[in-house]
């Protein structure tokens, strides 16, 4: 098993425990499946958990920051956000179009209603 460090800022908890109950949950195991996927992945020995524009934000030495959120103005939904730059929407859109809703060309969405789809 390889070494990872998750090097976290306290300014993330704070914005975790200010959202509603629900929406903490969903966004606490969208995280955890962040953090679950970053161990696994070889390439990557240490992550970052910080805030970009006030959201929990996820940086790796290499490859593309993930942001997550949830907004009150869009109450029912939370998202995982990427660089709009970047082919990774439009990847995914190809390889997981029966599994995902998506924004544009920056955002997974899911639903609070709903549990996060399971790759198989």
């Amino acid at each position: 098993m390889k070494d990872f460090k998750l090097n976290t800022s306290q300014n993330v908890k704070t914005v975790f425990d200010n959202y509603p109950g629900t929406v903490k949950d969903k966004m606490l195991n969208l995280r955890e499946l962040i953090l679950e996927t970053a161990k696994e992945t070889e390439e990557v020995l240490e992550l970052e958990e910080t805030l970009k524009w006030g959201e929990p934000s996820y940086i790796a030495k290499h490859g593309s920051t993930l942001r997550i959120d949830w907004k009150k103005k869009t109450p029912n939904q939370y998202a995982m956000y990427f660089n709009c730059s970047s082919q990774l929407v439009a990847t995914f859109r190809i390889v997981f179009k029966q599994t995902f809703d998506f924004e544009g060309n920056r955002a997974l969405v899911f639903q609070i209603n709903e549990p996060l789809p399971k790759m198989s």
